[in-house]
């Protein structure tokens, strides 16, 4: 079975989020997917089989399989439109029957998701204490998406992620607004077995809804605050999130299973 690990969100090899994809000419089982996905143990190994016009595709994390994955599905593509298909444009369908769809745009991918809705919620103890410090707001979807002041406050965040794998949500989003993008932001995920994703896209159909109505504009810059750091340009319509950005090839394996 070969292999590939790709740096997503960014063009240099060490940034970025990596993610390990595996192109399928038929599924293997559940256990083997999840197996590779400890043995790698990367944020994310995206799995994909072919079917008819598009690509059916599945994502696991070390703790487990999850529904959406941006940077995984964005390192997907680019294994696909690089190295099995002579085309700009790739469909995906996820195991419960969404539809996604990457374009290549000079050396962006783009990528069209759901935008989560997010609903505010009241800033309790529990949360102020996990995080140390009080949120200006909380919203809650898939994930917690916790609003601070300055960009500073996510820069220098310690993160317990003991009390923070208590808190409501798959991951736990912290987010301010920035001098240089609209937006930085840092997501943790220790429900899944990540301590911090070093960028995460499907996190960001939870940030860019919010400061696109918050900054009253459609399309946002987004800066991930990860050691790792990436960088999403994103752009709403309506109830979808389109989220580009670039990609570079890691390695090439031979996986012996």
């Amino acid at each position: 079975m070969k292999q590939y690990t790709v740096d997503a969100f960014t063009d240099e090899v060490f940034k970025g989020n990596p993610a390990a994809v595996c192109i399928l000419e038929n599924w293997i089982s559940e256990e083997l997917m999840q197996n590779i996905a400890i043995e790698n143990n990367l944020s994310e190994t995206a799995f994909a089989v072919k079917n008819n016009d598009c690509y059916e595709i599945r994502w696991f994390t070390p703790g487990g399989e999850v529904d959406l994955c941006g940077h995984a599905t964005l390192a997907t593509a680019f294994v696909i439109l690089n190295f099995y298909e002579k085309t700009d444009e790739v469909k995906f369908k996820t195991q419960d029957n969404v539809n996604l769809t990457v374009k290549k745009k000079n050396k962006l991918y783009e990528m069209e998701f759901p935008s989560y809705e997010l609903k505010p919620i009241e800033i309790t103890d529990r949360i102020t204490d996990a995080l140390g410090v009080k949120p200006e707001e909380v919203y809650k979807s898939r994930d917690l998406l916790c609003v601070f002041e300055k960009s500073e406050d996510i820069i220098n965040f310690k993160p317990d992620l003991e009390k923070i794998e208590k808190l409501d949500g798959l991951l736990v989003h912290i987010t301010a607004p920035d001098s240089k993008y609209d937006c930085i932001s840092r997501s943790f995920a220790p429900k899944l077995n990540i301590p911090e994703d070093p960028v995460c896209g499907s996190g960001h159909c939870h940030i860019a809804p919010y400061w696109a109505k918050r900054l009253g504009k459609n399309e946002i810059t987004a800066l991930q605050a990860s050691k790792r750091s990436g960088i999403l340009y994103c752009q709403m319509s309506e109830d979808r999130v389109f989220l580009a950005g670039k990609a570079v090839l890691f390695s090439i394996s031979e996986l012996q299973i």
